[in-house]
């Protein structure tokens, strides 16, 4: 692995029921305190829709909240997939104002080029 390149795990909510300030005043409270309890976890980055215009037609995704946590490595990650505090998120999943949101997972390498 290069000495920028490290490991994300994505967090993906489509579908919040609006206004979605209260999900992310809960997740970004409460829930990221348990993920930062991720043994390894470098990083953790949230991410809100912005209200935007392209000029060329781009098809938008619908994402409503993404979590970013980064990793130094893939056996880094799986370390913390596998750990209690990992288990504690998922518990806490059940507590989040989601209501009927599809919510999906990703691991993905990142490489830095700027």
């Amino acid at each position: 692995m290069a000495a920028d390149e490290k490991v994300s795990y994505f967090v993906r909510y489509r579908g919040l029921a609006p206004p979605i300030d209260g999900f992310a005043s809960d997740y970004c409270g409460r829930h990221v305190d348990i993920l930062r309890g991720w043994p390894g976890i470098e990083r953790i980055v949230v991410h809100t829709p912005l209200a935007w215009r392209d000029p060329f037609p781009v098809r938008p995704d619908g994402t409503d909240f993404l979590t970013e946590m980064t990793f130094a490595s893939a056996d880094a990650l799986r370390a913390a997939l596998g750990s209690e505090a990992r288990a504690r998120a998922r518990a806490d999943g059940a507590n989040l104002m989601q209501g009927a949101a599809q919510v999906t997972h990703q691991a993905m390498r990142s490489l830095r080029l700027l």
